[in-house]
């Protein structure tokens, strides 16, 4: 995965509704990092952003 120690972590404005399930995003340029949010430290993904838009997209239409 690209470097992600200086990486600018951020959650959905929509987490704190869901009972602490959520997932932190981070521009990694040329790729988008994924990572558990209760787990800062732990396993991340890294996505093509035409991979992150197609998840969101997948996701918002409940087709996952």
């Amino acid at each position: 995965m690209t470097d992600s120690t200086r990486a600018r972590w951020r959650k959905s404005s929509h987490s704190s509704a869901d009972g602490g399930q959520c997932v932190e995003v981070a521009d990694l340029f040329p790729v988008v990092g994924v990572r558990d949010s209760k787990d800062p430290e732990g396993p991340r993904l890294s996505l093509g952003r035409a991979e992150f838009a197609a998840l969101i997209h997948a996701l918002r239409n409940d087709t996952v």
